[in-house]
């Protein structure tokens, strides 16, 4: 089985001779954003994140298996997949602790006024602020309901937030407050003092944030976005901010990327703005790793008839 490892940043021999004992042949270690000059046809599995941004898939006619370094997956051709019995894997789960750690991050810089005394101190000036923003107590809705959100809640639990996840088929599950529809996102607006996105990008959720669901918040609530950009419509968002029906956002995606050096928003008081990079771990490659190795596995041995 001919495996193509399409890493940003390749793979150690050690991992290399991990999979070559599951019966992988490892034919080139390339690069994942590059055009791919090797034979094509020999390609049978890809290890890759945007590989097929800059290699047309229908040039791999015995691509059977791809294995994503990335939890999305709305930037792969699923059509054409589906229609070719191609197996895919996400990375589910494999940036969910470095997420969550980065919402609550932002969200208690916007609450602490990190800005205010990161310029106070730029300054050297000594000036005492008479009242800062508790996390505990706050109502938190997270839009998602899946192993990001649930490590969210976790940390926002802990400091005494109720956390309500929102997704299509609600089930109970004793990491949230509650779960609910996402049917309910409007009655819930009102009462929410932070609103963190972390849902996939589909056509339901396309532009779920526009400026009637914006006017819809509680005044002087928080926004977070950590999903995909385009589930906030930006003018609105911006326009919530300055109007002060949100007191602050916390971005890590945005609809365009990367942000053009005069987009809106970096001119926008009280907005953590980040170059999607909230994945970032110190533990992301061992994580990668072990989760490849385990589908990897899992799918060579269902295949093993197929393949000798």
């Amino acid at each position: 089985m001919n495996l193509l490892i399409a890493k940003r940043n390749g793979m150690s021999g050690e991992e290399i001779a991990a999979l070559g004992k599951l019966g992988f042949n490892i034919i080139e270690d390339a690069r994942d954003y590059l055009p791919y000059k090797g034979d094509k046809s020999r390609v049978e599995a890809v290890i890759c994140y945007q590989f097929f941004n800059y290699n047309d898939i229908r040039e791999f006619p015995n691509l059977k298996l791809i294995h994503l370094t990335s939890a999305g997956y709305d930037h792969m051709p699923l059509d054409y997949i589906k229609e070719k019995g191609i197996t895919l894997y996400n990375a589910r789960g494999l940036y969910s602790v470095p997420i969550a750690e980065f919402v609550l991050w932002g969200v208690l810089s916007l609450y602490k006024e990190a800005e205010y005394f990161r310029a106070q101190r730029a300054e050297r000036r000594w000036k005492q602020l008479g009242q800062l923003r508790e996390i505990g107590g706050k109502t938190v809705t997270i839009l998602g309901a899946g192993s990001i959100a649930t490590e969210i809640s976790k940390r926002f639990s802990a400091l005494g937030c109720a956390v309500t996840a929102l997704c299509r088929h609600p089930q109970p599950n004793p990491e949230f407050f509650a779960v609910k529809s996402i049917n309910e996102l409007d009655s819930l607006l009102p009462d929410t003092d932070i609103l963190i996105l972390a849902a996939p990008l589909t056509d339901e959720t396309y532009h779920i944030m526009n400026s009637q669901r914006f006017a819809l918040m509680k005044k002087g609530s928080c926004f977070v976005n950590i999903a995909r950009g385009a589930l906030a419509e930006t003018a609105a968002l911006i326009s919530a901010l300055e109007r002060g029906q949100l007191s602050g956002a916390v971005l890590d995606v945005f609809e365009e990327e990367p942000l053009g050096e005069n987009h809106p928003l970096w001119e926008t008081e009280n907005v953590i703005l980040t170059p999607h990079n909230a994945f970032a771990g110190e533990f992301n490659g061992h994580r990668c790793f072990a989760m490849m190795e385990k589908d990897l596995k899992a799918w060579m041995d269902e295949h093993k008839q197929e393949i000798i």
